[in-house]
């Protein structure tokens, strides 16, 4: 008997075009605080680490988005799945909007983080649409996207909030997640996922999974060390731009959400080099590239030529391992990609929350210099991870069936 799935119609250019923008817009709606986070301090008379915590708040939520909502990819119809999810988004944004305390805005930032994830519905949607030798790049492609809506949102929030409020910005995201939404409903082609599974044996499977695959398993460790890292640059960076000697306005401070989106361009070339069976190599380019950056924000306080290459560096190593990983997982469990994502993506959140909190700590007691160190000895044991672990590399028999 013919699958529902077998009629489904392939991923067209303007199609993945679509996914990547919606996939931008649904993950920026968690990142909209970060440039933030110094003026909504002020409003609520919030200390830096407190402000910190509603980044952290926003990353957690993600996580247990992650785990309990990516997984009905599965198991409901994707289309139908993906306009719900980013309705209920654009709702939540308006709870962020009209909060009137720092309580009411944790509230919105946590429901908008879980809602969030359907960008991770989008690209394991793209990667079943995608024809098998162009999967690393339609992969790419649409997290290009991804990491485009985390690194603009800082820009578009800094500007927007200048012009009007912070408010401001929730507003005018809540309305963009709403014409999504009727954009995706008539485009996306239907399909209905196969799993056979009930609920908490679908959740019971990912777990399932890390014991069975041990490069998903390692593959999701380095995910969590990427964001992590990624985390202890960016929440602290607000600070540091916002004191002396920079004592930089939100529109400029979301502006160097510019610099790192260079980086997302680097999606496509390792999603590329991946389907050539070339995983391994790309992992290792990219942790070095990852080690390095911290290099040159050691000079961040004094220097912002630095500070900006540092930033465009790690955002180019992050965004070229973070393909890679994917590109890597999808083939071990081609039925089960919305669980491969799920349970991938909540490492890599709990380790983007885990970063977010000790940076702020770090930050609060031991300044700039006590972030990059900590950010440096972290490149180093990621690097070592990546490239020592058995478990991380991809095996020379598994590299073809990365192509096919």
């Amino acid at each position: 008997m013919t699958s529902p799935a077998s009629h489904t119609p392939p991923l067209t250019a303007p199609m993945i075009l679509l996914m990547s923008l919606a996939t931008g817009l649904a993950v920026a709606s968690n990142y909209y605080a970060q440039p933030l986070l110094h003026t909504i301090g002020e409003q609520f008379s919030l200390s830096n680490a407190a402000a910190g915590g509603i980044v952290t708040t926003a990353q957690l939520s993600y996580a247990a988005g992650l785990m309990l909502l990516v997984p009905l990819g599965d198991m409901y119809e994707r289309r139908g799945l993906i306009v719900l999810m980013t309705l209920l988004s654009s709702a939540s944004l308006l709870v962020s909007a009209f909060a009137p305390n720092i309580t009411v805005l944790m509230l919105g930032t946590a429901l908008t983080g879980m809602l969030s994830v359907v960008a991770q519905i989008l690209v394991p949607f793209a990667a079943t649409l995608a024809l098998p030798h162009e999967r690393g790049k339609a992969v790419g492609t649409v997290m290009s996207g991804l990491l485009l809506g985390i690194l603009l949102a800082r820009t578009f929030a800094g500007v927007l909030a200048d012009l009007g409020s912070w408010r401001t910005v929730y507003w005018v995201a809540s309305l963009l997640m709403l014409a999504m939404s009727a954009v995706l409903w008539r485009v996306l082609p239907r399909h209905q996922s196969q799993a056979g599974l009930s609920y908490p044996r679908l959740l019971g499977s990912i777990l399932r999974m890390f014991v069975d695959e041990p490069l998903f398993r390692a593959r999701s460790i380095l995910g969590a060390l990427l964001f992590a890292a990624f985390s202890m640059l960016w929440t602290p960076l607000t600070f540091l731009l916002s004191s002396p000697p920079y004592s930089y306005n939100t529109t400029t401070i979301g502006l160097f959400g510019l610099a790192g989106a260079a980086g997302a361009f680097a999606a496509n070339r390792f999603g590329r080099l991946a389907d050539r069976g070339l995983a391994n190599l790309a992992t290792r380019v990219g942790l070095l590239l990852l080690l390095g950056s911290w290099g040159l924000m050691a000079f961040g306080q004094a220097s912002v030529l630095a500070l900006l290459a540092g930033i465009l560096l790690q955002d180019l190593a992050i965004q070229g391992v973070h393909v890679t990983n994917t590109s890597c997982i999808y083939p071990l469990r081609p039925e089960a990609r919305s669980r491969l994502t799920a349970g991938y993506m909540t490492s890599y959140f709990i380790g983007g929350a885990s970063g977010s909190l000790v940076s702020s700590w770090l930050y609060s007691h031991f300044g700039w210099t006590g972030v990059v160190a900590a950010g440096a000895a972290l490149g180093v044991i990621t690097l070592a991870y990546g490239t020592l672990s058995p478990s991380a590399r991809v095996p020379e028999t598994a590299l073809s069936p990365i192509r096919a």
